[in-house]
């Protein structure tokens, strides 16, 4: 586990660095997509059986040819669309080109009626018993009473969808334990309890009541095969959509070269010869030629711990996904405590605040502000007063005293020396390591210990930066003579003699 690092001053506590569980207990935050890859290189691959665009790859396995037999029933594959098919890749499995396909083209379009997503667990036969649950378990009860019933619409899609993921709530003990020290795995076993906690009331107050509507027996296993299908595969950011699987569109792998998230949309269009319904499209970020893989942008802003937990993969191309979470807080037995909580919640913060630092980028705008929030005591409390109020927030956007500044310095260094300690390897070993071929589980484990050291070092060294810079810093008073014109241009006090 993470340790959690308490470094107390004569008023203040600052909280660090305590990992958070990115996991609001909506789970609106599925973001878009899919499968799991291993690789992020973008191959270009030679496939030879793409072309009628009706034709499955023979060579896939029969369950994907049977898959794509049902969407050619179901009118979503025709002679015209999609322009991709599914295929064999690096990765797995994938979807590429069968044609070529220019930028912002649409790639493929599936109806509504084939989603699965709230609204369709509203419709079915436990649409009454789920209806107060939070939309995720809904969803998750609603695929795994799909999964065992041979009559499912969706019987097909759920036969083509992987047992597990090599997402780190399915590592074992062992796998888990090359996670020792850093925030992912804290973060784990935080989302393992979730997922266990919701199960067990779930269990209790709907399915063990209503075995009628649930005959195949649902473990905790199952569970959370549902949970890791709906973590990695759902998409989340169309009109009106928190969370929806749509089959076929799951399949799209990614790349860190896609630079940008635009790529789906909800339209209303033909979804048949004689029907209209809405449909998800897809297009293209680039232009594509034929027996090329089409590859999206899951998500520009998370971090390869987010990757790990959601996906079962890092991004180890992209160093600016390397973060590292800190957790400051204002202390409750602060003598300003109520003081300083409102300050914060004036500016959008709490007691509690969560400052996620990526490596090579610039520190939060609001955290050096929020260290000298809590920091701020002895002589330096009179910014507290009332008076002051309005005008505070813009007052800690700049030094305000020596003492306050050397406080905030110290007790990062010091809090980023302890956490990098806890490691059991050390950032040469893991470079190292980095440097053989490893299981793809281990491989995932050494990138996020080797990110978030190097993450500690970059703000350690920035707060180094600034403990050098202490006495060039202009503070609180000095500004304040300036403005009211004591102080001189060599920042000498001016002072009047009475004549």
């Amino acid at each position: 586990m993470v340790t959690l690092f308490t470094l107390s001053s004569s008023s203040s506590t600052f909280l660090f660095p305590t990992p958070r569980t990115k996991l609001s207990t909506t789970l609106t935050h599925f973001s878009s997509l899919p499968k799991t890859p291993t690789h992020l290189k973008k191959p270009v691959l030679a496939v030879t059986s793409l072309s009628s665009p009706l034709q499955c790859d023979p060579s896939l396995p029969p369950a994907v040819q049977t898959f794509w037999q049902w969407l050619r029933d179901e009118g979503v594959v025709t002679a015209k669309s999609p322009a991709a098919k599914p295929a064999l890749v690096p990765e797995g499995m994938g979807l590429v080109a069968h044609r070529n396909i220019g930028k912002n083209e649409v790639v493929l379009e599936v109806p509504k009626r084939l989603w699965i997503n709230p609204d369709a667990v509203s419709g079915s036969e436990i649409g009454n018993v789920c209806s107060g649950l939070k939309p995720w378990v809904s969803v998750a009860l609603f695929l795994l009473r799909e999964k065992y019933r041979d009559d499912s619409k969706w019987r097909l899609y759920l036969d083509i969808l992987p047992e597990s993921t090599n997402s780190t709530v399915f590592w074992s003990e062992e796998e888990l334990d090359e996670l020792q020290g850093t925030q992912l795995l804290s973060t784990t076993m935080g989302v393992k309890e979730y997922v266990q906690s919701e199960f067990l009331k779930v269990e209790e107050e709907i399915i063990l009541p209503n075995k009628q509507l649930f005959p195949s027996p649902i473990t905790l296993d199952d569970f959370f095969w549902a949970f890791g299908i709906l973590r990695s595969r759902a998409f989340s950011r169309l009109r009106g959509q928190n969370l929806v699987l749509i089959p076929l569109a799951d399949l799209i792998n990614h790349s860190s070269s896609i630079t940008t998230e635009e790529h789906a949309w909800e339209i209303k269009g033909a979804a048949g010869l004689f029907s209209w319904d809405y449909l998800f499209s897809i297009r293209s970020p680039v232009a594509l030629k034929a027996g090329e893989q089409v590859f999206i942008q899951y998500d520009i802003n998370k971090s390869n711990a987010e990757f790990a937990l959601d996906y079962g993969f890092i991004d180890s191309s992209n160093a600016n996904r390397d973060a590292f979470t800190l957790t400051l807080e204002i202390s409750e037995s602060d003598p300003f405590y109520g003081d300083k909580l409102d300050i914060a919640e004036s500016n959008g913060l709490g007691a509690t605040a969560y400052f996620d630092i990526f490596l090579d980028r610039s520190l939060p705008p609001a955290l050096i502000p929020y260290l000298r929030l809590v920091a701020l005591g002895g002589t330096d409390a009179f910014l507290l007063e009332s008076i002051f109020r309005n005008t505070i927030w813009g007052h800690l956007e700049l030094p305000v005293s020596p003492a306050n500044e050397e406080l905030i310095c110290r007790v990062v260094r010091e809090a980023c020396k302890s956490a990098l300690s806890a490691y059991p390897t050390t950032i040469e070993e893991d470079e190292k390591l980095k440097e053989s071929k490893l299981d793809p589980r281990l491989e995932i484990a050494v990138g996020i210990r080797h990110g978030e050291k190097k993450v500690l070092q970059h703000i350690d060294g920035i707060f180094k930066d600034r403990e050098s810079e202490l006495r060039q810093l202009e503070y609180y008073q000095e500004r304040r003579l300036k403005d009211l014109g004591l102080c001189g241009e060599l920042e000498d006090i001016i002072f009047w003699e009475p004549k």
